[in-house]
């Protein structure tokens, strides 16, 4: 069977990255407007609903209109925006988190954020267990590649070879917050420090943990063992061996990949750990993680068309 997919803001990044993913496969057969018709509001109604699935790669707003234009009970979104990440009614497109069985049924999924999906693939099973508490103020620090910011923003670092490091949404409030709190299940939102780097794609999220002031915390070795356990068996999120020499690089010369690394470290007693994730931003982080959700709703092997 074939099924029919528009992507809906195909031009951008995400869009262009899932499309080349699916390029190839006679599983799905890609509606494509062209640049004259891409945003007339008649011609997107029509694709949105012709189609068997809709990917949603939009500003928030659009997003919302988009799946506002859908009138009938048959076209399933993947929504790749922030608009829906905590709405009702809109299944979490985390497949190790929120369950294949959930994805596979849903009609309505929302793509998970880069930065979240590194930060929940951390926390939210060790919660879970009891390892770690609900209501701890967890610190998240992050750096990502400058593809993630869209067209303008990889102009600017394209543009000007002195930018590095860009520290951003300093006055705290970040857009994925939301997601991080309620898809781990905690009591206090986290507080979030994200930057970008000097890179076009890739990211490391980190979570620093201070077990020993943590009521009920597991050890190092039980964290680790705990998420080698969760993600057993899953192609995508895996856990990475400790570097020999202490040190992880985040190289500008990185290729696309759709797999999640998770690394912990912790001190010699045992006070202290380091939660860190690995992944493409646009990968797991965005077009990867899209088209997972994809083959698992469409009933496909969800490894098919991914970088792994």
């Amino acid at each position: 069977m074939t099924y029919n997919v528009f992507i809906d803001g195909a031009a951008g990044t995400t869009g262009l990255e899932i499309a080349e993913r699916l390029s190839g496969r006679s599983e799905f057969a890609l509606i494509t407007l062209d640049e004259a018709r891409r945003k007339d509001a008649t011609a997107r109604r029509e694709a949105l609903n012709s189609a068997d699935f809709v990917i949603l790669c939009l500003p928030d707003d659009a997003a919302r209109e988009a799946v506002a234009m859908i009138d009938n009970d048959r076209t399933r979104v993947i929504d790749a925006s922030t608009a829906h990440r905590v709405a009702p009614g809109w299944i979490y497109g985390f497949p190790e988190v929120s369950g294949h069985d959930a994805v596979a049924e849903a009609m309505r999924v929302s793509n998970p954020g880069c930065y979240s999906t590194g930060f929940i693939a951390l926390i939210a099973p060790l919660v879970r267990a009891g390892l770690l508490p609900a209501d701890w103020p967890y610190i998240c620090h992050a750096v990502s590649g400058y593809s993630g910011g869209g067209k303008a923003l990889i102009e600017r670092f394209e543009s000007d070879s002195d930018i590095a490091w860009r520290g951003y949404a300093l006055q705290l409030g970040h857009k994925h917050v939301p997601e991080m709190q309620a898809r781990c299940g905690l009591t206090i939102a986290p507080l979030f420090s994200p930057a970008v780097v000097a890179a076009h794609r890739g990211m490391v999220v980190e979570v620093p943990l201070h077990l020993a002031a943590m009521s009920g915390a597991g050890s190092p070795d039980a964290l680790r063992d705990a998420l080698a356990k969760f993600y057993a068996g899953s192609p995508v999120v895996v856990m990475g061996e400790p570097p020999a020499d202490g040190e992880m690089l985040l190289r500008a010369s990185s290729k696309g990949s759709d797999l999640l690394e998770l690394f912990l470290f912790g001190d010699a007693d045992g006070s202290q750990a380091r939660l860190v994730a690995r992944l493409d931003n646009l990968g797991k982080g965005a077009s990867g993680a899209c088209v997972q959700n994809l083959n698992i709703m469409a009933g496909l092997p969800e490894t098919a068309g991914l970088q792994l």
